[in-house]
């Protein structure tokens, strides 16, 4: 990932949670939950977030299933998992924390039953390469999710596109400091693919048997479910 993206997460991890509840206005908790459910994940799992950011997946994970498998969340952003390990050391130390490049993961392969990447694969370099190295690690049959921004359905995309291009950016940066950030946000989500668009760019990898997606808010979000080929 390029240092620009890298330098920008830098600059709001402080207040990247608070942002987030505000801007979402709470629903990403709706959708981290669904992205629990479709992940099917069972007792004794091991489980990889990528990009996890401040570690709200991983720490779902382990709330769904307590200290029975593994759960590793990792990043290329230090300051970001410092505060993941900060906010989880107390109720939740069992859960790995660890610097990674999503396109280019360092576990070994079939080391995990489930891995997922929230909000993050559109700011890699190369979208196939993080695909693949994701669906590398992970065990024949096992699961990859990737929850994603879209763009909406009508009648919600006008008033949609409203607040991503100007509310949004006024309302994080004031919160942040950083509204360059959430302009970022704004551009990066309109032009990245989604739905079937991305699901074709993720059967052009080659790396699934079967993928699946699924909708939300109207299309605000999509979550994305690969199972890994043989």
């Amino acid at each position: 990932m390029s240092k620009t993206i890298h330098d920008m997460f830098s600059k709001i991890a402080g207040t990247y949670d608070r942002t987030n509840s505000v801007l979402s206005l709470g629903i990403h908790h709706l959708w981290r939950r669904t992205l629990i459910k479709m992940s099917q994940v069972k007792k004794g799992n091991a489980i990889l977030d990528c990009a996890t950011g401040t570690g709200d997946v991983a720490i779902a994970f382990y709330k769904k299933n307590g200290n029975d498998g593994r759960i590793v969340g990792s990043d290329f952003c230090a300051p970001m998992l410092e505060l993941a390990e900060k906010k989880s050391k107390e109720k939740y130390p069992e859960i790995e924390w660890q610097i990674e490049d999503a396109q280019n993961l360092s576990f070994a392969d079939d080391s995990f039953d489930i891995a997922t990447i929230s909000f993050g694969i559109r700011n890699v370099d190369c979208t196939e390469e993080c695909l693949k190295s994701m669906a590398r690690v992970v065990k024949p049959g096992g699961r990859v999710l990737i929850l994603e921004f879209g763009q909406p359905h009508w009648p919600i995309k006008p008033f949609f596109n409203l607040y991503s291009g100007y509310i949004l950016p006024f309302i994080g940066g004031m919160i942040s400091g950083e509204k360059t950030a959430y302009k970022y946000l704004n551009t990066s989500s309109a032009q990245f693919p989604t739905g079937k668009n991305f699901v074709a760019l993720m059967e052009k990898t080659q790396a699934f048997s079967e993928v699946k997606y699924k909708s939300l808010t109207s299309g605000v979000c999509y979550i994305y479910v690969g199972i890994v080929a043989s």
